[in-house]
């Protein structure tokens, strides 16, 4: 089956939130919270590891047990995509699957790692990510003028086309894949997740006062 390991990009200097990944969600650093998820799977994660080019976020990741690969500013920056650090992670370490857990998604439900490996692995995929269904009435405003997408005026939403979007949940990937620069192929796998959870991705305090208020209505 080969090793399995977990990725954690986490890097400093976030402009509408600052200092968002060592930021105290629920009395716990922002980024030890997907530490902590990939965690309690050990029977499917072999390491963990936290791409990083800020001191504090490296600080935090080696105090709740994972290891740090240092990243350098050349692939640091705003626009730099996702699979860059993830590269440079497995250019360090040897390992056949990838697990990315964004720290920017702190909650994830329980068993949603042992179904998504599951499927990875049942399915011989190259790549896997979770999608939720949306339920919203879309449209374009086109020349000041609104037009639906997805539906007609008077539809049910009951009644609508399913539409998904990308949760950022969790992300599997191959080796491979990421060597050749992506994390998803076209025939990536989408797993479905309807739950409160996947609407958290924290970029504002806003975002980040919506997650305390779920943890703290979850049992």
């Amino acid at each position: 089956m080969g090793k399995t390991i977990a990725i954690i990009p986490a890097r400093g200097g976030s402009k509408r939130l600052p200092g968002k990944n060592t930021k105290e969600l629920n009395g716990l650093p922002l980024l030890a919270h997907s530490i902590l998820y990939a965690q309690a799977h050990p029977e499917l994660i072999d390491d963990i590891y936290v791409s990083t080019d800020d001191a504090e976020i490296k600080a935090v990741a080696l105090r709740f047990g994972a290891k740090v690969i240092d990243r350098p500013v050349a692939i640091s920056g705003d626009l730099e995509p996702t699979v860059s650090a993830l590269k440079h992670v497995i250019s360090h370490v040897s390992a056949d699957t990838i697990v990315l857990l964004q720290p920017t998604n702190p909650l994830r439900p329980t068993g949603l790692l042992s179904e998504a490996l599951a499927i990875f692995r049942e399915n011989n995929c190259d790549s896997l990510f979770t999608v939720t269904r949306s339920h919203h009435k879309l449209g374009r405003i086109v020349h000041e003028r609104f037009r639906p997408f997805n539906y007609k005026p008077g539809q049910r939403s009951q009644d609508l086309e399913p539409l998904y979007f990308e949760n950022g949940l969790l992300y599997i990937s191959t080796r491979k894949l990421i060597l050749a620069d992506t994390i998803m192929s076209p025939d990536a796998f989408p797993l479905e997740v309807n739950h409160p959870f996947a609407s958290v991705d924290i970029d504002t305090q806003q975002d980040f006062d919506f997650a305390q208020y779920l943890l703290k209505q979850t049992p």
